[in-house]
C-alpha cells in the first residue's frame, strides 16, 4: 500500500500516529493539498501522520483492512506506537470504521467524515426492519460483506461505548449520502456527531475535519493503548 508520510518534527515524541484514508477517487497527497495535515499542526497536534492510498481496488478484492492492518497498524505498534487513530473520508470512512469492526482492540479511535454508508440495499433493509434499534443481521449474511459487518458493529455496541474505540461521525446535511450518514451518527452518542451545512465535498470535508480537531483529542491526551476510551 503506496503511503505518504508526516512526520512530527517536535523534538517530543507524542507516541501517537494518526492515519488518514482518502475516498474512493482520493490520493494521500490530497489531505496535504486540501490543507488537513496544516490544519492538524496549527492546533499543536504532535502525531506522525500516515496517509494511505486505501483504494477502490482494495475494496474490490476484500483486501483492504487486511492492507491497513499490516502494512500499517501492526508495524506501528511494534514501533512502539501508544496512540493510533484512523481518519477517513467517504469510503475511506468505512475502512475505517471496519477496521474498527474487525479489529478494535488495535486502535483507540475512528474520524469518520462523510462517510460511505452502504448499498441501497443494506439502507433499504434496515429502513424496512424500523431503523437501527429493530435491524438484525444474519451471521451468514454479513461473512465477507464489509458494509453489513459496520452496521452489525455499529448497532450492536450503541449501548456499550465504554468498552470500544471512540468513534466519531461528521457529515453535510446536503450530502447525498446523508440518509444513511444519519442513520450510523444515530447509532452513536449526541457529542460524537457533526453535521454541518454542505455537500459531499472538500469544503464540508474540511469543516468537518477542523471541527474534529478542536476536540483537542490529540493534544495532549493521555496515551492508553489500544480500544481505549
Amino acid at each position: 500500500m503506496r503511503m505518504h508520510h508526516d512526520a512530527c518534527d517536535s523534538a517530543v515524541s507524542a507516541g501517537q500516529l494518526l492515519i488518514l484514508l482518502p475516498g474512493a477517487y482520493g490520493t494521500p497527497e490530497d489531505f496535504v493539498e486540501q490543507g488537513f495535515v496544516a490544519a492538524a499542526r496549527r492546533r499543536g497536534v504532535r502525531a506522525d501522520i500516515v496517509m494511505a492510498d486505501a483504494h477502490l481496488g482494495y475494496f474490490t478484492d476484500r483486501s483492504v483492512i487486511g492492507r491497513i492492518r499490516e502494512g500499517v497498524v501492526l508495524p506501528a505498534r511494534q514501533d512502539g506506537r501508544r496512540e493510533i487513530w484512523l481518519a477517513g473520508i467517504s469510503l475511506g470512512a468505512m475502512a475505517a470504521l471496519g477496521y474498527a469492526a474487525r479489529h478494535g482492540a488495535d486502535i483507540d479511535g475512528v474520524v469518520a467524515i462523510a462517510p460511505y454508508p452502504g448499498s441501497r440495499e443494506v439502507l433499504d433493509e434496515i429502513a424496512a426492519a424500523g431503523g437501527t434499534s429493530h435491524w438484525h443481521c444474519a451471521p451468514a449474511s454479513r461473512d465477507d460483506d464489509l458494509e453489513r459487518e459496520v452496521w452489525t458493529w455499529l448497532v450492536d455496541g450503541s449501548n456499550n461505548h465504554d468498552t470500544r474505540p471512540q468513534v466519531y461521525v461528521g457529515y453535510g446535511r446536503q450530502d447525498r449520502f446523508a440518509r444513511g450518514q444519519a442513520m450510523m451518527a444515530g447509532t452513536l452518542p449526541a457529542d460524537r456527531r457533526s453535521i454541518v451545512a454542505g455537500g459531499h465535498d472538500w469544503a464540508c470535508w474540511r469543516e468537518l475535519w477542523e471541527q474534529w480537531l478542536d476536540r483537542g483529542l490529540l493534544v495532549g491526551s493521555s496515551v492508553h493503548g489500544g480500544g481505549a476510551t
